[in-house]
């Protein structure tokens, strides 16, 4: 079990690493996603250029037959996904999947600054 818990905090391979999605995210070729809650965001910032969408309501937000799709999101673009540690993006990744998007799970913001990626605050 405890390594069932560590593994999903790990992120997903294969798929794009953290300097990957930096990279990518800069040129305009894949859409960041923050599944993290409020209060995080409030706390530590995003990353530059992220879309937020807390993981309690990625299930309608990430279904493009919902009225609650989030216009941000494109299916012809690949998502790299991220939350505090890479637990809760493991399970967001999940849901884009069903969903027939490209899904990387980046781990962790953490991971995204470690990679050289921007924070910014509202």
């Amino acid at each position: 079990m405890l390594n069932r818990l560590m593994g999903a905090a790990r992120p997903q391979q294969p798929g794009l690493s953290a300097k990957d999605a930096v990279e990518k995210a800069a040129a305009g070729d894949v859409i960041v996603v923050d599944v993290r809650d409020g209060n995080e965001l409030a706390m530590s910032g995003k990353a530059k250029g992220a879309v937020h969408i807390p993981l309690a309501v990625i299930r309608m937000q990430a279904d493009p037959s919902s009225p609650d799709f989030h216009p941000a999101l494109d299916q012809s673009k690949p998502i790299a996904v991220y939350c505090a540690s890479g637990a809760r993006s493991s399970m967001a990744a999940q849901v884009f999947q069903t969903f027939g998007f490209d899904v990387s799970n980046i781990g962790g913001l953490g991971h995204w600054q470690m990679a050289g990626g921007e924070i910014e605050r509202a």
